[in-house]
């Protein structure tokens, strides 16, 4: 096993390296960092300063080796906006951020999960069609539509719910929560229920969709023939096998929500790196839309590891094949 993670750490490698050159190749070449550090009125030899402290004035290549050396080192360089420490800045933001996302995950994977096995179990009852209905609604309804929709209702017309911020917040080292406070619970809701909503409902449908399939299969016809339980049939036989590919898209899913946060965090004004990225886009601070490519770039290879990894504790086909081959040798 340790091989194995080894294995495909290593196999990160080139694809960090690829994301890295990208990010700075698109990054490298959109606005002018030293005018909007130096606003409008400057001279020459200030520009000139300025870019040769940046290091703006070296080869293309050796400002790369420079920016991928840096971030391996965990520096991410300056905000040309704010001439603070990326990675100070990121570190204030990452809590707002992977609460939202863990919120929204719990979320898709509560309900969506259990409505995928009941509408797969009773694909004809009425509840069943009025779910599958409703999930119309949240697979083509935008996140950015949605989120202005809840605050409309919950927010403007019954007051219930705050309508932007993170609410009242505890600080734990280096680490701020809302979970420990009813105001930062409350500004959850409306923003987890946005971000989450798109990955229920696809998590929802893709459950029923397999476990349709795997009711159709004939092992499942034998265990009805061998007088199972129905109870025995669809969670202990039906529900393992369709974990499998329900995996690949939670594991998916939960980096698109981290990687896709910022619209949900714009509509609320939610501060976190998503916010942080859409304000450093306005004004092409490159050093921090680099970092933020580079840490969900980093975040999607260990999710892609933790589902191979979970891949062998669902399906016992996976073990034994590898031992197999593992022997063969």
């Amino acid at each position: 096993m340790f091989a194995y993670i080894a294995a495909r750490l290593l196999q990160a490698i080139p694809v960090l390296l690829a994301v890295g050159f990208i990010a700075f190749a698109l990054f490298a070449y959109v606005g002018d960092p030293v005018q909007i550090m130096l606003g409008q009125d400057f001279t020459e030899a200030q520009r000139l300063a300025l870019q040769h402290s940046l290091g703006l004035d070296q080869p293309f290549f050796v400002q790369y080796g420079h920016f991928m050396w840096a971030m391996l080192h965990g520096n991410f360089g300056l905000s040309y906006r704010l001439a603070t420490p990326v990675g100070g800045l990121i570190a204030a933001r990452f809590p707002a951020t992977a609460e939202l996302v863990l919120a929204s995950a719990i979320l898709a994977l509560v309900v969506g999960v259990p409505l995928g096995i009941y509408t797969g179990i009773h694909r004809e009852s009425w509840l069943s069609r009025l779910i599958m209905g409703f999930s119309l609604i949240g697979v083509s309804l935008p996140t950015f539509l949605l989120g202005i929709l809840l605050i409309l209702f919950f927010s403007v017309l019954l007051g219930w719910l705050p309508s932007f911020g993170r609410g009242s917040v505890v600080n734990f080292a280096h680490w701020s929560t809302g979970f420990l406070t009813l105001s930062g619970l409350k500004s959850l809701i409306l923003p987890s229920i946005t971000l989450g909503l798109f990955q229920m409902t696809l998590i929802m449908r893709l459950v029923r969709t397999e476990m349709l399939e795997v009711l159709r299969s004939d092992y499942i016809k034998f265990a009805r023939a061998r007088g199972l339980s129905q109870r025995a049939i669809h969670f202990g036989h039906a529900l393992k096998n369709t974990l499998v590919p329900v995996i690949t898209i939670v594991g998916l899913q939960i980096g698109s929500l981290l990687a896709f946060s910022l619209v949900t965090e714009t509509v609320f004004q939610w501060p976190g790196m998503g916010l942080l990225l859409v304000q450093s886009i306005g004004v092409a601070d490159i050093p921090v839309m680099s970092a933020y490519l580079m840490l969900v770039s980093v975040f999607f290879v260990l999710i892609n590891l933790i589902v191979d990894l979970l891949y062998y504790a669902v399906d016992p086909r996976l073990r034994v094949d590898r031992r197999g081959r593992g022997g063969s040798r």
